[in-house]
């Protein structure tokens, strides 16, 4: 099993971090300003795609390696089906709950978002309360709209 744990910058946005294992993505944590040692330079493919996302173009991840062995069925097909949720579109957690096959899961994909480890990979981002943005963790609700304006969604302004 080989792990490799790579930080990259993306300017206006901070550090953040990718971690590979058996050339899969396991771990994502979103760039974010940070007091930390001097970032090494990557030229990694996957980390120019990130900057490039970072930076406004229209990039996606849905070709990317990730890990999707979640602890239940439910979480899984929850990850898969958020996958397909096109840039600059959102779905509710209930209508996420659906795509997986649980409609009245709602709450069950809300704590899956807030568990999410992926990322822009699984992007948890795109997905938004009943009556409005919803949350985003620990990185805060301007994060999201950060991420949803840089996408193009007309909402995040609200």
């Amino acid at each position: 099993m080989a792990v490799t744990q790579v930080a990259y910058e993306a300017e206006g946005w901070g550090v953040g971090e990718l971690v590979f294992e058996d050339g899969r993505v396991v771990w994502h944590e979103l760039p974010r300003p940070r007091a930390t040692r001097e970032v090494p330079d990557c030229t990694l493919e996957l980390v120019e795609r990130l900057r490039a996302y970072f930076a406004g173009e229209p990039e996606t991840f849905d070709d990317v390696a990730v890990d999707l062995e979640y602890e239940t069925p439910f979480l899984e097909r929850c990850a898969r089906e958020l996958r397909q949720v096109p840039r600059g579109e959102v779905v509710t957690y209930g209508e996420l709950a659906a795509l997986a096959g649980a409609p009245r899961a709602a709450r069950a994909a809300g704590g899956f978002c807030a568990r999410n480890r992926l990322g822009l990979f699984v992007p948890c981002h795109r997905v938004v309360a009943a009556g409005g943005l919803g949350s985003y963790g620990s990185h805060g609700l301007e994060y999201k709209r950060r991420l949803l304006a840089l996408e193009g969604y007309p909402g995040a302004a609200v």
